[in-house]
C-alpha cells in the first residue's frame, strides 16, 4: 500500500504509531559534535518529523537501540541471580538501507552464531519493526553499492520525503493507522541508488594468503592509528563487548555483570591472562579488523560484515580511510597474483 501524506498528516501518523511504539529516528544534536558548537546526527527517540534528519548521514549508527553500549545482563543477590526487565514497548526505527543490512548480519552473529540465540538480543529484536528511509543520493563516503548492501526489501514500510511531502509503502497492517487508511493512495516504490562516488574493490576470498599478514601495509596503520576506537563503535556490524562485574553493596551480597561494548582497536581488548597480549601494535588491529570485514566472516556466512556505510571514514580522527584500505589490499593481492 502506497500513500502521501503532508507535513502535518505525517506528524499525526507519528502520534498515532506512539501509542503503540517508541519511535527512534536520526536526529540533530545541536553542539554535541566532536568540536565546540558543533552538531551531530544520532538516533534519538522522536515525536515529529521536525525532530528528525533525513538529508544528513547519522554519525553513529541504530545499533545501540538493539545492542546496548552497556546492558545489566544480571544482579547477583547472595547466592541468586535476576535478570532485569526491559521496556517491552515494541520500538519502530527508521533506518537506510545499509544500517538494515548492517542489523541483519547483527541478528547472524547473536541469532544464527551458536548453539542459541543470545537472549539478550533477542528479547529486543523480537519488538522491533522497521521503517526503511529511501536514500536519494549517496553521501561522500558511501561504498555501500560496493558491497551489496544498498538494496533492502525486508522492511515493515519505507519511505522518501521530497517536495515538503511524505511518500510511504506500508507493507505491515500493523502500522496502518486512520491516519493512514485516510491518505491519498499512490502508487510508490522506494527507489535503491546504483553508484557511490567510492568503489571499493574487494580481494577475492581464494585469493587472501598467509603472507598478507606480513605485508608492509600494515605498518601504516601502526604509525598513523591512535587505538581510539571510533571506528568500532560508530560501525553497524562491530558487535564485540567485554564482561564487568560491579559490586553494588560493601558486603558483596549484591552486585551486578555488565556487558560493556569493546572494539579489536581498543587497548585491553586482545589481553591475556598473565599480562600477554595479541595484536599489541594498531596495524595489526587495523589488519584483524579488515580481514574480519571483508573475509573471515564471509568465509562462514556468505556475504561481507562490512556494509559499505562509510562511518569509520567520517569518524576517524587521523583521516585513515577503510574503503582506501581495502582497495590497497586488493592492488597488492592482485599484483603479487600476476606475478605468480
Amino acid at each position: 500500500m502506497g500513500v502521501v501524506l503532508d507535513i502535518k498528516s505525517f506528524n499525526e501518523y507519528l502520534s498515532e504509531l506512539s501509542e503503540e511504539f517508541r519511535i527512534f529516528a536520526p536526529a540533530l544534536k545541536k553542539g554535541k559534535g566532536k568540536f565546540s558548537e558543533t552538531d551531530i546526527v544520532a538516533y534519538s527517540e522522536i515525536k515529529c518529523l521536525e525532530d528528525m534528519e533525513l538529508k544528513q548521514k547519522s554519525y553513529f549508527s541504530p545499533k545501540e537501540i538493539l545492542y546496548p553500549i552497556r546492558e545489566i545482563l544480571f544482579y547477583f543477590k547472595g547466592d541468586s541471580a535476576e535478570v532485569p526487565s526491559i521496556d517491552e514497548k515494541p520500538a519502530l526505527i527508521f533506518a537506510r538501507p545499509c544500517d538494515l543490512n548492517g542489523i541483519s548480519r547483527l541478528d547472524t552473529i547473536f541469532l544464527k552464531n551458536g548453539s542459541s540465540p543470545d537472549f539478550y538480543y533477542k528479547r529486543r529484536k523480537d519488538l522491533v519493526k522497521f521503517v526503511m528511509i529511501e536514500c536519494t543520493d549517496s553521501f561522500e563516503t558511501c561504498f555501500c553499492v560496493s558491497m551489496k548492501s544498498n538494496i533492502y526489501n525486508e522492511y515493515e514500510a519505507a519511505i522518501n520525503f521530497k517536495d515538503n511531502h511524505l511518500y510511504m509503502k506500508i507493507v505491515d497492517p500493523a502500522l496502518e493507522t486512520p491516519t493512514i487508511k485516510a491518505s491519498r493512495v499512490i502508487d510508490y516504490e522506494p527507489e535503491f541508488i546504483n553508484s557511490n562516488d567510492v568503489h571499493v574493490s574487494i580481494p577475492a576470498v581464494e585469493k587472501v594468503t598467509n603472507e598478507v599478514f606480513n605485508h608492509e601495509i600494515w605498518k601504516e596503520y601502526t604509525s598513523r592509528c591512535i587505538g581510539c576506537g571510533c571506528c568500532n563503535t560508530s560501525c553497524i556490524t562491530c558487535s564485540c563487548f567485554t564482561m564487568q562485574d560491579v559490586k553494588l553493596s560493601d558486603n558483596n551480597e549484591i552486585s551486578e555483570r555488565r556487558r560493556v561494548w569493546a572494539g579489536c582497536h581498543i587497548d585491553g581488548f586482545s589481553d591475556m591472562a598473565g599480562g600477554h597480549t595479541f595484536r599489541e601494535k594498531n596495524g595489526e588491529r587495523m589488519r584483524f579488523k579488515t580481514m574480519h570485514k571483508i573475509n573471515d566472516y564471509y568465509k562462514r556466512f556468505s556475504e561481507h560484515m562490512c556494509v559499505g556505510c562509510g562511518r569509520c571514514d567520517d569518524v576517524c580522527p587521523e583521516y585513515i580511510s577503510f574503503s582506501k584500505c581495502i582497495n590497497k589490499l586488493n592492488t597488492i593481492i592482485e599484483e603479487d597474483t600476476v606475478c605468480e
